[in-house]
Parts: C-alpha cells; structure tokens; sequence
C-alpha cells in the first residue's frame, strides 16, 4: 500500500484557540473539518511543506523554528496509507483566511470533537486537548 506523508498544524492563538479548515466541496472528505498543513513533495521536509502549504492555503508566514513536533497520526485509508506529523505553532505573521475556498474556525480544545473530521485527524484531539 502506497504510503502518502502529509504535515498538519496545529494553529494555537493567543486564547488557546485552535484553528481548523473545512474541506471544500470537490475534494475528497468535502465537508470534514481538518488541521491545516498538505501534502509533503520530493525534496522537502514536513516543515518545509508545511510552511509552504500555510502560505499557500491560509496566506500566513511562520518558521521552522516556530513548528514544534507534537504527535503524528498513523492511518490506512482505502487507497493509501496516511502518515501525518502534527506540530504546534503559536508564531506566525499575517491573518489566516481560506484562500482556496476553505471556511475557517477557531476552536476552543474541549470543542474540537464538536467538529465533524476525517478519520486520521481523530485520535489527534486527547492529545492535543491534554497538551494544551
């Protein structure tokens, strides 16, 4: 089974909220609701990736200093076998809005599960709610 690497985030502002991204209608689990971050490509890391994908999606700047590893999440779809490093970031330059048709929400840790989310992203929440 291919093995597909993915790098997420975990946006934390400044009242611990953190931020999650809704699938847009047209991509696969449309309507799920996500930790920011994408598809790592040959030749970068998950940092690298991730930086890149912030700009891309949500039109903020942050570092590789500023990505702190977290936790990771180990997941077999249909198709493909996900892996997907979390890292926390409470440093970053600009607002996050969704550039690539994307909704957008802040969410306080005890509400995450209130928000429907893929399978791998899941057992992602305790941990995360224990961290924070």
């Amino acid at each position: 089974m291919k093995i597909i690497l993915v790098s997420a985030v975990a946006l934390i502002d400044t009242d611990g909220r953190v931020l999650l991204a809704q699938r847009p209608e047209g991509k696969s689990l449309a309507g799920l609701w996500e930790f920011p971050g994408g598809k790592v490509e040959t030749g970068e890391s998950p940092e690298v990736a991730l930086i890149r994908e912030l700009r891309e999606e949500l039109g903020i700047e942050t570092k590789a200093s500023c990505l702190a590893p977290l936790t990771f999440a180990s997941h077999s779809y249909e198709d493909f076998h996900l892996l997907m490093p979390l890292f926390a970031c409470r440093r970053w330059d600009g607002m996050a809005t969704g550039r690539e048709g994307q909704t957008l929400a802040w969410v306080r840790p005890e509400k995450l599960r209130d928000y429907p989310m893929p399978p791998a992203d899941l057992p992602l929440i305790p941990i995360l709610r224990d961290w924070l």
